[in-house]
């Protein structure tokens, strides 16, 4: 049996999940688009306010349209364009 020391001392910590919807559609699009750190807080405020829009299928519908056109360059500069100019 192992000493409870080293139980504690090798625990991983958990990641916890995120604790609301849009945080996890955020997150989608940062590891899809590879967002740089600074844009980060960008997309989780884009997502937070269209979830409370309920336009939450503008994000997605952003977020193909960037995978499917944009296939050089920053593709997470592309989201954003492409996100201002959806809004009807």
């Amino acid at each position: 049996m192992d000493n409870i020391k080293d139980i504690f001392k090798n625990k991983t910590p958990a990641k916890k999940p995120p604790a609301y919807e849009w945080q996890d559609l955020a997150l989608r699009v940062i590891n899809e688009l590879n967002v740089p750190d600074f844009k980060r807080g960008s997309v989780f405020k884009v997502c937070k306010e269209a979830f409370e829009a309920g336009a939450q299928v503008r994000i997605i519908q952003a977020l193909t349209d960037t995978q499917e056109l944009c296939q050089t360059g920053q593709k997470w500069q592309y989201f954003f364009k492409v996100l201002t100019q959806k809004k009807e």
